[in-house]
């Protein structure tokens, strides 16, 4: 069994986040999780927000609070909507809470510092006399360089949306105190990827890509990276983020870049984690410092170059320090494009999103999760519409899988008593149970290999071949005869249909939890609690073994209520609503 050390990107404690973000890095994660974790692996999920940087600091000096109860206050409400939708971290840290981290982002800072892998770099950059500090990019306002835009970002222009030097800002004015800077020389330090890609970044990834490792959408973005591959700085002029380390500069305010010591946090977090566990936080290196250990970085596409370029470098750069340990590097970066709502990008401020409370009071995770699935963002940006939710949740998981466990259920208990039928034991051949038999195969596979709209469309032929055998085989027509055959056939049916929604329960748990647990109350005794949780034989295609005889079934209930139209056009009419409410679209 393998080790898998999976991380979701750190979402930045600067807003709320969206469906658009569960789809691309967390659901997908979380679900890979519980697969690996039922197939035997083990796991550790790493995950906390990211709570430094200019963003950050510009937010909450516009809210007049501090950085700490700022960051504080998205952290939870981050943490409450991964909740809602079941999404379950081993460790949820952050950058500026966990204990361990100043210290490690600063050692792997030093690290990289004594290897001449980073380097000092005198530069101008606007200052505010009035305040007398440096202002970052997105501390600045003016006309762009480019299009002549007079409100562009010191660090980009929302008109044309052209990526600006700040020092090419015309007539910037800070937004801290709405002076007019002037441009002065400060020190910072800058890593040099050019000679990591030298010593060993580029054969690791050419290595990677002969393997077949990377998603089309992820090497193409690198290779147009690693053909122009360019130092980048790694510190900043901010009063809240990571210090330098002693001794390296007496210059006041330098910490590092939020981009440098983010994905440190995974590794803080990993430190953080052990420390609770096992009492001792340098165990950390048993995930992170272990040859067999698969790293695997669920992400957006817009974290791509970060992950598969730069962290990267991080590591590669700790070469011979850490007791001559080397770090692990990501096995696998199953990086997904955008996921839109209804024909537009998701945009909180513009009020085009789903009201989380709104929706939650209404609609069940597990549904949420399942059509997140089937429309992921894989391989191109896709979308959330209202109508092909309400398809995936009526047609597809009420009629095909809900419907037919009612069905089953129901029959046994009206014909069979409520208990597993006696069969002869019998190998039992049908053209619709081999069909059920390899689409169940591939739901396994898919998740291996993070196709998780694969695997949800696997679960769906699996339940439609069942509702096709079950109607083939008409076990109420039996149930007309007295005949000895055909009450043979019709407990045959039945203990077939009702072991493979027992094989089902285990295939759809890791999309669907809380549905699987519930399909496993109703099949009672049929469904062995010493089971539960095991993916099980049948992942290599054979049927599902024969369920014991006399065993008791339980209840049959609804496991997914039909969503009326009238439900839905009052959802997209909300949207609309508050879209224009905003007035920003």
């Amino acid at each position: 069994m393998a080790r898998f050390l999976v991380t979701s990107a750190l979402p930045y404690a600067n807003g709320p986040i969206h469906f658009g973000h569960v789809a691309g890095a967390y659901l997908p994660a979380d679900v890979f999780v519980r697969w690996a974790r039922m197939a035997g692996h083990a796991v550790l999920y790493v995950c906390g927000t990211d709570e430094y940087g200019v963003a950050i600091t510009l937010k909450a000096e516009q809210a007049g609070v501090g950085y700490r109860e700022y960051v504080d206050r998205w952290h939870a409400e981050i943490k409450a909507l991964f909740d809602r939708f079941g999404i379950r971290f081993d460790v949820w840290s952050g950058t500026a809470r966990c204990p361990y981290h100043t210290q490690l982002a600063q050692q792997f800072f030093a690290t990289l510092l004594a290897r001449g892998l980073v380097f000092e770099q005198v530069e101008e950059q606007w200052f505010s006399e009035a305040a007398q500090r440096f202002l970052p990019d997105r501390y600045l306002q003016g006309r762009c360089p480019e299009c002549g835009f007079e409100k562009a970002r010191g660090d980009e222009c929302p008109q044309c949306g052209a990526w600006i030097d700040a020092r090419k800002l015309i007539e910037p004015i800070s937004l801290v105190d709405g002076s007019r800077p002037v441009l002065k020389a400060t020190r910072h330090w800058h890593l040099d990827l050019p000679q990591i890609l030298q010593q060993g970044l580029g054969d690791w990834y050419a290595r990677k890509k002969a393997a077949g490792d990377w998603k089309p959408n992820v090497d193409g973005y690198v290779q147009a990276m690693l053909a122009d591959l360019k130092s980048r700085p790694i510190t900043r002029d901010l009063p809240w983020g990571v210090p330098l380390p002693e001794g390296v500069t007496d210059d006041l305010g330098k910490v590092l870049y939020v981009w440098f010591d983010a994905p440190i946090g995974y590794v803080s977090a990993t430190a953080e984690w052990c420390a609770r566990v096992h009492n001792d936080p340098e165990r950390w290196r048993d995930w992170w410092q272990d040859p067999e250990v698969r790293l695997v970085h669920f992400i957006g596409k817009d974290n791509i170059a970060f992950h598969v370029v730069v962290f990267p470098a991080m590591l590669l750069g700790q070469a011979d320090s850490w007791e001559g340990r080397e770090f692990v590097l990501p096995t696998a970066v199953p990086a997904n494009e955008f996921y839109n709502l209804q024909g537009r990008k998701f945009n909180t401020s513009a009020g085009w999103h789903l009201d989380n409370d709104d929706f939650f009071s209404k609609y069940e995770a597990d549904v949420a999760r399942f059509h997140l699935m089937l429309s992921a963002p894989e391989t191109a940006d896709s979308e959330f519409t209202w109508q092909e939710f309400q398809n995936t949740n009526n047609a597809l998981l009420a009629d095909k899988i809900g419907n037919l466990m009612s069905r089953v259920l129901k029959f046994a208990i009206s014909r069979c008593g409520g208990v597993v039928p006696a069969t002869t034991g019998a190998p039992v051949a049908h053209p619709s149970l081999a069909d059920a038999d390899l689409a169940f195969e591939r739901v396994g596979k898919h998740f291996e290999h993070y196709e998780l709209r694969k695997a949800a469309q696997a679960l769906v032929a699996g339940a439609a071949a069942l509702n096709v055998y079950f109607d083939e085989r008409a076990p109420w027509k039996l149930a007309k005869s007295e005949a000895a055959e055909d009450r043979a056939a019709l407990g045959e049916c039945v203990e077939r249909a009702l072991a493979y929604l027992e094989l089902l329960s285990r295939r759809i748990a890791p999309a669907c939890p809380e549905v699987a647990l519930r399909m496993r109350k109703m099949l009672g005794a049929a469904a062995d609690p010493g089971q539960a949780g095991i993916w099980g034989e049948e992942a290599a295609g054979h049927p599902p073994a024969r369920l014991k005889s006399g065993m008791t079934l339980g209840e049959p209930g609804i496991l997914f209520g039909k969503i009326e139209d009238a439900q839905i056009a009052a959802e997209v009419a909300a949207l609309e609503e508050r879209a224009q409410a905003s007035g920003v679209l």
